[in-house]
């Protein structure tokens, strides 16, 4: 080929593509879709179908976030898994298995196992080999509470305005966009950005201004009012033993400084500003009162119980199958166990809804799945805590000394993230003792999943700063 004229040299390939902003976020986007598509309300003309196996805008953005990364895996894009990771993801695909397998029901059992796998098994893994480096985490991160608050300011207005779901006779609960069928979605998604906006309050990344800090305990206070009036008394615990856990992990000089500052807002936030405070007030107490004086609720969950336990002893090792759970509930419940749950508000009229899990995760899967399941499931989630506190703590001492979050001198980081994703397995664990997957909010629950696996056993999430694609060289030019 001739020589280019002087002066008209030949425009690199590189010009002639896509932006490097756009070459830079590509991989994150799907993932942010998945969460920022929960904003979209669900409800359609038969609500039973929206909040039980309607497919949602979510779950097509988590079915485009598993293609990509299927695509970009195939053209040899990303690095596979590593061993550790593929074992414990791969488990709870396994107990799925063998539990659609013994299903009485084929198409529940098929259903049941593309549902699990979706939200355990195949988002978590997507997720890994996706995201690039801390600022893709942070990304989908920071995502979830911009979620949390849209979904926190809708349910506040319906507290105020007297248009939320039925609670003690009164439309006053926050529900967000799920609905009155759903009244653990919008506490779900609300508890999810509290534990990330605190985790950031605790450990901002490094090079960040001097307003992130004051901004992500903003967030963190702000959300404590539409969680309050979600009146959810499993989010409130599991809430408060995750923050606890984060603070701890922390250092205890900070730990107070910050903890007194989010009370403190949220004291005037909930209690000076009269948001609720009688029904927050007895809600609270009930707490205390489980064993007691159960309410109506704590009674047929205990019954639930018992039945799921029933369950197991029938079919110890491999359950009564995925989706089993509805077909043998009265054959092994109390006649104490009540027909449904009253549900109304939010849009919706008066309606009796059917008590169709045992609203103990871990029940669940020993009643469906037998003890195989839950060994292989549950232990998958206790494998992904330890290995990500473990980093955690090793990325706490080898920063001790170094300014920032992300350290000096390339010394490895990432605090800020770890705590994030270690608060919000903690969370997600406490709240599996009071309820279990269902809704339009289930999708998020892969994306936690994602997230913490990702911290637990990807090297970029403590390569030095600057490093690229899965660690180990530097990030795309024009990459933030």
């Amino acid at each position: 080929m001739p020589a280019a004229r002087a002066g008209h040299a030949v425009r690199p390939r590189a010009a002639y593509g896509p932006p490097p902003t756009v070459v830079a976020y590509a991989p994150v986007l799907p993932a942010l879709a998945t969460v920022l598509l929960l904003c979209v309300p669900t409800a359609g003309p038969d609500p039973g179908a929206a909040a039980t196996s309607r497919i949602t805008p979510a779950d097509a953005a988590s079915a485009v976030l598993v293609l990509c990364c299927a695509v970009t895996v195939l053209r040899g894009g990303r690095r596979v898994l590593s061993p550790a990771a593929a074992v414990v993801l791969a488990a709870p695909a396994v107990a799925f298995g063998l539990a659609a397998a013994v299903a009485a029901d084929p198409y529940a059992g098929l259903t049941g196992f593309c549902r699990y796998a979706q939200v355990f098994v195949l988002l978590p893994a997507s997720l890994v080999l996706l995201l690039r480096s801390r600022r893709d985490f942070r990304l989908v991160a920071g995502a979830m509470v911009v979620l949390a608050l849209v979904q926190g300011a809708i349910g506040v207005h319906q507290y105020a305005t007297g248009t939320g779901a039925s609670y003690a006779g009164r439309p006053v609960r926050a529900v967000g966009t799920f609905g009155a069928l759903d009244v653990m979605g919008m506490s779900t998604v609300v508890a999810y950005g509290t534990v990330v906006a605190l985790a950031f309050a605790l450990a901002p990344p490094a090079g960040a201004p001097r307003w992130f800090r004051g901004a992500a305990l903003g967030c963190a206070a702000a959300l404590a009012v539409p969680l309050a009036v979600s009146f959810s008394r499993g989010a409130w615990i599991a809430t408060g033993l995750a923050a606890l856990v984060m603070l701890l992990l922390t250092g205890v000089r900070r730990a107070l400084r910050v903890l007194a500052v989010v009370l403190a807002a949220a004291v005037v936030l909930v209690g000076g500003a009269g948001v609720g405070t009688e029904l927050i007030g007895e809600r609270l107490s009930s707490i205390t009162r489980v064993t007691a004086a159960p309410d109506r609720s704590v009674t047929d969950r205990y019954a639930m119980w018992d039945a799921a336990v029933s369950m197991w002893r029938d079919a110890p090792v491999a359950g009564v199958g995925l989706k089993g759970f509805p077909e043998h509930r009265d054959g092994h419940a109390s006649l104490g166990l009540s027909s449904g749950s009253d549900t109304a508000g939010a849009g919706q009229d008066f309606q009796r809804e059917p008590l169709l899990s045992p609203h103990n995760m871990y029940l669940l899967l020993l009643s469906e799945q037998g003890l195989a399941g839950l060994t292989l499931v549950a232990g998958s989630w206790a494998a992904l805590l330890a290995a990500g506190a473990r980093r955690l703590l090793r990325t706490r001492h080898a920063t001790r000394g170094h300014g920032g979050e992300d350290g000096d001198g390339g010394v490895p980081g990432g605090r800020g993230c770890g705590l994030a994703a270690v608060g919000l397995l903690v969370w997600q664990g406490v709240d599996f003792l009071y309820a279990d997957i269902g809704g339009p909010s289930t999708v998020l629950t892969g994306v936690l999943l994602g997230l913490a696996a990702w911290w637990a056993f990807a090297p970029a999430a403590v390569a030095p700063r600057g490093a690229g694609p899965g660690g180990y060289g530097p990030l795309p030019k024009g990459a933030p």
